[in-house]
């Protein structure tokens, strides 16, 4: 559904599927706080790049993995992912996390109302703030090793707690479409299963379902050992290897010398996909300092979905180890596409 088909409603918030406009630059500065941000979330310079471009809703924000602190997941005001807006880590030392950017609604107007913000700014918007001093804002002290500020880094600083047994929050999910409601099904089933594991740790072990071990039940088998690296490039097809062939590379920690394989990758195991990109420096979160990585890949339309993490929106790109990878023969043909960054296809 486009904002052109419901105007009222669309005048209230914006939801996946819908058409906005990025406003101008000098709209935006204009919009923000001395520092730059919204209630803690910075607008950022590589953010600048979209101005005056129209682009689709991919989803409201309103949920989002906290990964600073560990709580659980955040609540957001006012806030969206748009569809192919990532950010280029231009002016955060070549950061490639390539993070899904949310957009406040004051930020944003609707395709059909040129001119007209999604939300008007409250309060004194003429804070004189430049991209100068947006870039300056990217880091507390300048310095090539010092932390970085972002909006990841900033995340928890912006959102607010959003208790899981809060179940209104499953309902409005639905409602504002990030979620269908047969996905929403699976994942409450999920839920539940998951919370029977937790407290049947407590029970005698025959009540236990393999051990109380949380679902879905990933058991590494290895030691964590760097695994060999292959070598991939751009535009290579790969293969990601079965659940169990990838558990074997793993120590108890659930990782391969230190890179964590994630629950959300599981759905990917056997899949086809493009190699993106070679990661080699990311910003870690909870410092804002850079971390350089080998030996790690992003796969083409391979993301979070959040199936296990209460439907969270940010579509975090997961890294791979070439070594959880096969190159795949080209004219051996291609299997389904995989769960992509198109609106009907990402829908869990």
């Amino acid at each position: 559904m486009t904002a052109s088909k419901s105007p009222e409603r669309t005048r209230t918030e914006p939801r996946r599927g819908d058409r906005v406009r990025v406003r101008s630059r000098e709209e935006i500065l204009a919009s923000l706080d001395a520092d730059g941000s919204i209630n803690a979330l910075p607008f950022m310079p590589e953010m600048l790049d979209f101005a005056g471009q129209e682009l689709t809703v991919w989803s409201r924000a309103d949920k989002s993995c906290d990964v600073v602190q560990s709580t659980g997941n955040r609540r957001m005001e006012k806030t969206v992912h748009l569809l192919g807006a990532r950010c280029s880590g231009e002016a955060h030392g070549g950061c490639q996390a390539a993070c899904l950017l949310f957009w406040r609604e004051e930020w944003l107007e609707w395709t059909d109302e040129p001119g007209r913000p999604i939300s008007a700014p409250a309060g004194d918007s003429a804070s004189g703030v430049t991209e100068k001093t947006l870039r300056a804002a990217t880091q507390v002290v300048p310095g090539e090793d010092n932390p970085y500020v972002c909006q990841a880094t900033e995340h928890f600083r912006a959102s607010s707690p959003l208790p899981g047994r809060s179940y209104l929050q499953y309902v409005h999910d639905v409602r504002i479409r990030n979620v269908t409601a047969r996905a929403m099904v699976r994942g409450l089933a999920i839920l539940a299963i998951k919370k029977y594991q937790w407290r049947s740790r407590r029970f005698p072990k025959w009540l236990r379902i393999r051990d109380g071990r949380t679902y879905p039940f990933i058991v590494p088998t290895g030691t964590g050992e760097r695994i060999p690296a292959v070598d991939l490039h751009i535009g290579d097809l790969v293969e990601v290897r079965s659940k169990e062939e990838i558990l074997a590379t793993l120590g108890p920690d659930q990782r391969n010398r230190n890179m964590h394989f994630d629950e959300e990758m599981l759905p990917y195991c056997g899949r086809r996909a493009r190699v993106v990109k070679k990661v080699t420096r990311i910003l870690d979160e909870t410092s804002g300092k850079m971390i350089k990585l080998s030996d790690c890949y992003v796969l083409e339309d391979v993301i979070c979905l959040g199936m296990y993490k209460r439907f969270c929106q940010r579509a975090i790109t997961p890294y791979w180890r070439s070594g959880w990878l096969r190159k795949v023969d080209e004219s051996a043909g291609v299997s389904p596409p995989l769960p992509g960054q198109t609106l009907p296809r990402n829908r869990f």
